[in-house]
């Protein structure tokens, strides 16, 4: 394969991003590394993070070790509240990468939470895996509990069974059950099977009922057992793939 090749084969991704896919350094602070002339592929440095290569079949050099494709690892994080979901962030804040230990390779959540929303947070180094979990055609259903300000009533939750729309965008839940329902505050499980951003908020917004607690507890088959908040845990391969069947 000629590494100067401008053109994509079968297999091939970017520099960056195939050190990303390898679990060796996320995309950030891998094109990073590639500018600074930290990465070497097969014997020869590359400071170009647009380079195609097919990660599978190069050899890989950073800070003089041979990297080789990280082993597979897919873990279910109790996500707690005042955490982000990037891997690093511009505002100092804390992410849910600080909760894990170092000697993990490099994983990616799947899906995001908002920082004020708590609950089950899936990191993976399996691409194929998150691909599935989050693409709308296979409608792998998330379950959330959520607490709204207000009185909810049945006319508001038949809004959200048929669909709101919200900047060009169709917001609806496949399943909303009332728990509990006070003129102060109302207990919901919401159910969904799309991932849009922030897409629970928006639609409670829309029907002036602010969302005052959100936790996501179930995705897929997979609910949080036993985790407390800031815990983890590596999945089966058979827990793997229940979510894949789910």
């Amino acid at each position: 394969m000629s590494m100067h090749k401008q053109g994509r084969n079968k297999g091939e991704v970017s520099l960056e991003r195939a050190l990303s896919k390898l679990g060796i350094l996320s995309r950030s602070k891998a094109r990073e590394a590639i500018i600074a002339g930290e990465i070497k592929v097969n014997g020869k440095t590359i400071t170009n993070p647009n380079l195609p290569v097919v990660p599978e079949i190069v050899k890989i050099h950073w800070n003089q070790e041979v990297k080789t494709k990280a082993r597979p690892v897919t873990l279910v994080l109790y996500k707690p509240k005042g955490y982000v979901t990037t891997a690093s962030d511009e505002k100092g804040r804390p992410t849910v990468f600080d909760l894990l230990p170092a000697s993990l390779p490099h994983l990616g959540p799947v899906g995001r939470l908002d920082m004020q929303t708590s609950g089950l947070l899936i990191l993976t180094n399996q691409t194929q895996l998150a691909n599935y979990l989050t693409s709308p055609t296979n409608k792998v259903p998330r379950v959330y509990l959520v607490t709204v300000k207000g009185l909810f009533a049945d006319s508001s939750r038949f809004q959200l069974l048929n669909g709101v729309l919200d900047e060009g965008e169709i917001l609806k839940a496949e399943s909303l059950v009332i728990r509990k329902s006070s003129q102060r505050e109302s207990h919901l499980t919401v159910t969904l099977q799309e991932g849009k951003n922030r897409e629970i908020r928006r639609m409670l917004d829309l029907v002036e009922h602010p969302v005052t607690s959100l936790k996501r507890v179930q995705f897929g088959l997979l609910d949080l057992g036993g985790l407390k908040p800031g815990e983890h845990r590596l999945l089966t391969d058979d827990e793997i793939k229940s979510l894949l069947l789910a």
